[in-house]
């Protein structure tokens, strides 16, 4: 389907953080360390499971797709972000905010239903332990992931398409840093109920729905969990579990606050901190909670770099 409104406007000014020029002074150092701790942690995690066959498990096959999901969101804005904290032209093309539209909306989708996949994926290990290699398939870790990456790209192109054939007017400059969705629709001079609509239910199915299953998987954790008769058990079991769930409540909690709170045309810079939060700060601390922190990933990354040191 083609994208029209390109003659009435060819690109779009991304405000950012325009109107506070100390704060872009201090995101650049610290936006850039992130992104490059996201980068390297989250390859490594990728490269370590690849590489240890120790790791090829459906926990270890999942937080992989994780750590590439992670990689593939922050890229999709941060770099353009990066160079427009140092640029007065803070501009993109029509199409290139189409694309990173249907990119972010696509990656950050899929890591929504990707986090319920994992907790399922602990229940079953932790509460059904003696059917988990059946129930668990290497075929149906396969067939989750894929259709979690199919589901969220089509429906992210299609609320993309959407917004991006709607009547713009001139109107062009997108109050954020990036071409989010519900910011490029303010400046649409047409009705754009139809997008709203379409993007409520999408947030309902991926937001709410996916954020229920996951308290109930790890409370289901947590009862077996207390029945463990070892408090060294206990404290370690605790202390993962915990620590997953400060990630997924901190990632959903701010998408929730930016995708379901009541519409309203001006915009905040609250909006773009909770963007801040869920699209560059979870993906840089996911490894670290995940896996970073694992006693078998820790021992696998020493393996496979005392492998290269010898073969060096």
């Amino acid at each position: 389907m083609e994208l029209v409104n390109r003659t009435a406007v060819s690109e779009f000014f991304l405000k950012g953080f325009s109107g506070y020029p100390a704060l872009e002074h201090l995101l650049f150092p610290l936006c850039s360390a992130m992104y490059l701790v996201t980068l390297l942690g989250n390859s490594a995690i990728v490269t370590v499971s690849m590489l240890d066959t120790r790791l090829h498990t459906p926990m270890y096959f999942f937080l992989s797709n994780l750590s590439i999901l992670d990689i593939c969101y922050t890229s999709t804005f941060v770099p353009l972000m990066l160079v427009h904290l140092l640029s007065s032209r803070k501009t993109i093309s029509f199409t290139g905010c189409a694309v990173q539209m249907c990119l972010s909306l696509a990656t950050g989708s899929t890591e929504c239903l990707l986090l319920a996949i994992m907790a399922y994926d602990r229940y079953l290990a932790i509460c059904q332990p003696l059917r988990y290699p059946v129930l668990m398939s290497r075929r149906l870790c396969l067939l989750l992931v894929c259709g979690a990456w199919v589901l969220c790209l089509l429906k992210s192109a299609t609320e993309t398409v959407i917004a991006m054939r709607l009547p713009f007017c001139g109107h062009r400059v997108v109050s954020h840093f990036t071409c989010e969705i519900l910011a490029v629709l303010k400046l649409a001079c047409g009705d754009t109920s139809v997008s709203e609509d379409f993007l409520l239910v999408g947030a309902i199915l991926l937001l709410p729905v996916p954020l229920t299953f996951i308290c109930l998987s790890y409370t289901l954790i947590l009862a077996t969990i207390l029945r463990v008769p070892s408090a060294a058990g206990r404290r370690k079991a605790f202390s993962t579990c915990s620590a997953h769930l400060a990630v997924v409540l901190l990632f959903y909690s701010t998408v929730i606050f930016m995708y379901m709170k009541p519409k309203s045309k001006e915009a905040h810079i609250s909006d773009k901190v909770f963007t801040v939060l869920y699209a560059v700060v979870t993906p840089m601390l996911n490894p670290v909670v995940y896996s970073l922190r694992n006693k078998e990933v820790q021992e696998a990354a020493r393996k496979v770099w005392g492998r290269a040191q010898a073969c060096r």
